[in-house]
């Protein structure tokens, strides 16, 4: 049957052409005279081979028309060409489909820096890290593993941290970031933009509060710079080993403030509480969609779900539910938030 062999795309997938110019990155034609100077030879399983994805410039030239779309993510997929989501749909680079030693080499690019991550990559699962290229920004990373061959997922972190106004933040949840102590959460689905609201929230504090700021992030995404607050940014798996075991160093690093990328578990729980229930304000997030089943996941996570309904009634001091929305008449995506503070969220304990 004529057409059989081909798959339906998913909704929001489509093949299309990304930034502008002429038809670009084909990999036998890029660099002129064939293209050898992006050619360098790469081992891969035991075999020589040559792929242009080997060389760091050839990678910074999809990033830089990447960002140039104004994609929020980079795709590289055995299989299809790169990808790029921009404006909340997935659009294709006019280029080959990527080969699995393709995806291998940009893993090696990303993880070069980290050599005890990279001496593990024949038998890695999945990894979460940071990419930093100067003159182009900071990305976010997720290499995991496909159908046994190497995928990449790149978030574009923007090089200036988006103040309130610029995201479009309600002051209900601007209010908390003045908060003295106890715990406030940002929770939404992934991709919801948690990790920029929590951004921003903790470039208002430097910026505000004579305070020392201790985060625990996975990767570090925004680099936070001086201002009237000290920051101290520490990575998983480079600098600590877990969330849980670095949040309980931070509690003898002299915070005022705590920033935990994520409760992912019931042991970062049990530290994030003791932490606000100390005395600091504990910033944090997960990835649950609404108000109420961010309650349902805090305690289904504890052996004891009443007492921490307890303790979650006195140190709680607000969620924040968001997801990113298309624009009615088009050209982005805008937040939409709920926020449950006060009264009303003691009432939903």
């Amino acid at each position: 049957m004529p057409g059989a062999s081909c798959a339906r795309r998913g909704r929001g997938e489509r093949r299309g052409r990304l930034g502008s110019g002429g038809s670009f990155w084909r990999r036998r034609s890029l660099g002129g005279g064939g293209g050898s100077s992006f050619r360098p030879d790469l081992r891969y399983r035991d075999a020589p081979v040559t792929t242009p994805y080997a060389s760091e410039a050839f990678l910074h030239q999809i990033l830089g028309k990447a960002q140039a779309a104004q994609a929020s993510d980079i795709h590289l997929r055995v299989g299809q060409p790169p990808g790029a989501r921009v404006a909340g749909d997935i659009v294709y680079f006019r280029a080959e489909p990527l080969q699995p030693e393709d995806t291998e080499a940009v893993a090696r690019l990303v993880l070069a820096r980290r050599p005890k991550i990279l001496a593990t990559l024949g038998s890695l699962r999945e990894v979460d890290v940071s990419y930093e290229i100067e003159g182009l920004g900071r990305f976010r990373v997720h290499v995991y593993l496909q159908r046994g061959t190497v995928a990449l997922v790149l978030r574009v972190i923007p090089s200036q941290i988006p103040s309130f106004d610029a995201l479009g933040v309600p002051p209900a949840a601007r209010a908390l970031a003045d908060e003295g102590r106890g715990l406030v959460l940002v929770v939404g689905a992934a991709g919801q933009g948690k990790t920029t609201t929590l951004a921003s929230m903790l470039a208002h504090i430097v910026q505000t509060y004579p305070k020392h700021v201790v985060t625990l992030e996975d990767p570090v995404e925004f680099v936070h710079g001086e201002g009237r607050a000290t920051v101290s940014q520490r990575e998983v798996g480079s600098d600590t080993e877990s969330f849980a075991s670095g949040a309980h160093a931070a509690l003898r690093q002299d915070p005022n403030v705590l920033l935990v990328g994520e409760i992912r578990d019931a042991a970062t729980m049990e530290v994030v509480l003791q932490a606000a229930e100390a005395g600091h304000l504990v910033l944090s997030s997960l990835p649950t969609p609404d108000v109420g089943r961010t309650i349902g996941r805090l305690l289904s996570m504890s052996p004891q779900p009443e007492e921490t309904r307890e303790r979650l009634r006195a140190c709680l001091r607000g969620i924040v539910a968001q997801r990113l929305s298309p624009r009615p008449e088009g050209g982005g995506l805008v937040l939409v938030s709920e926020v449950l503070v006060g009264d009303e969220l003691r009432a939903s304990l």
